[in-house]
């Protein structure tokens, strides 16, 4: 894992903030010892849950989308190192890995220009190179039978966890996506708007479905795709749930874990589906925080959730006063996430 940047028990002492009386996640959240082979080292440790981080938004940039997804790793890291150490959930529960080493993409990213046709494929291309670490990395975790909890980044890099957990499980896997987007768009090219469609197109994504959809933002292609593929590709809207009453929250949450149950499934959540969240495609309308944290608690609690991604949640476009939120946003799903299935 020649990418990997660990996360040493320096770093983690860095970032919390001690106080007497108190036992913080960052006291007791696991770090590879130096000189030990991470993976070796996961395999025989008993926390169930390995926390990674992914700092780019090179897949946002290459879907014309607003870079600042990268600094939500580093902002959620904190947050969750502050974490009280409690019988409700406990930090040695979680292995920090570290981050995927995406350095050098983010840095030839940002002299390109979406709106220049050959940077476009420049940007595709680097895409495509984070595709390969962060399968790799997903691979290795779920091979050593631990669960990964993956922080982006944008959900361009739910393709590569889709094929991680795939050929670490050795056949294809389901995915369930909160998200106001399908990310099920057209072959064009590597962005955070087609991990989906390219993992199904490629054989890693067996069943997939998409929970809240907002109906203003799908196209026709889209929808006319998803009806070809009933039986292994749905979605509701959130139009549907939360504007028209037609449908109620805790019976779809329901209906979609019927769909994806019968295999290994990763559980994706894109922070552009609730409201006044910082994000590259920021909305105005959209679920409440409350139901995102029932959504994660629900898919969390079953034997078959293999995986949770967090992705663009973009603190460095929230206002500089309340940039630590989206951390402890994450700190939040993060948490219920383990306290589903401890």
């Amino acid at each position: 894992m020649d990418k990997l940047l660990p996360f040493t028990i320096k770093d983690l002492a860095k970032i919390t903030n001690h106080r007497s009386g108190e036992i913080k996640f960052g006291e007791k959240m696991i770090t590879i010892p130096n000189g030990e082979d991470p993976i070796t080292f996961i395999k025989n440790a008993e926390a169930k849950y390995v926390l990674i981080g992914i700092p780019e938004d090179v897949g946002i940039q290459a879907n014309s989308g607003r870079p600042g997804a990268a600094s939500a790793w580093k902002t959620a890291l904190k947050s969750i190192a502050n974490i009280q150490h409690n019988r409700f959930c406990k930090g040695n529960q979680i292995i920090v890995l570290g981050e995927i080493d995406v350095e050098a993409e983010m840095i030839e990213a940002k002299n390109l220009d979406f709106k220049i046709m050959d940077h476009r494929l420049k940007l595709s291309k680097l895409v495509e190179k984070i595709d390969k670490e962060v399968s790799h990395i997903i691979f290795s975790i779920i091979k050593a039978g631990k669960t990964p909890i993956i922080i982006g980044g944008g959900q361009n890099n739910a393709y590569g966890n889709i094929k991680g957990a795939a050929l670490a499980k050795g056949k294809p896997v389901n995915a369930i996506n909160f998200d106001a987007h399908s990310d099920f768009r057209i072959l064009e090219g590597r962005h955070s708007g087609n991990a989906f469609s390219y993992a199904y197109n490629e054989g890693f994504l067996k069943k997939y479905f998409v929970f809240g959809l907002h109906e203003n933002h799908v196209s026709k292609n889209v929808l006319d795709l998803i009806k070809k593929t009933d039986e292994r590709i749905r979605y509701n809207t959130y139009d549907s749930i939360k504007v028209r009453g037609e449908r109620n929250f805790l019976e779809e949450i329901i209906t979609a874990y019927e769909f994806i149950k019968t295999d290994s499934y990763g559980i994706e959540v894109d922070l552009d589906a609730l409201p006044n969240i910082a994000s590259s495609a920021m909305t105005l309308s959209g679920f409440s925080i409350e139901e995102l944290r029932q959504f994660i608690a629900y898919f969390g609690k079953h034997k078959n959730a293999t995986y949770l991604h967090i992705c663009e949640g973009a603190p460095d476009l929230d206002g500089e006063k309340n940039n630590h939120l989206i951390g402890q946003l994450i700190a939040y799903l993060v948490t219920d996430f383990i306290k589903a299935n401890p």
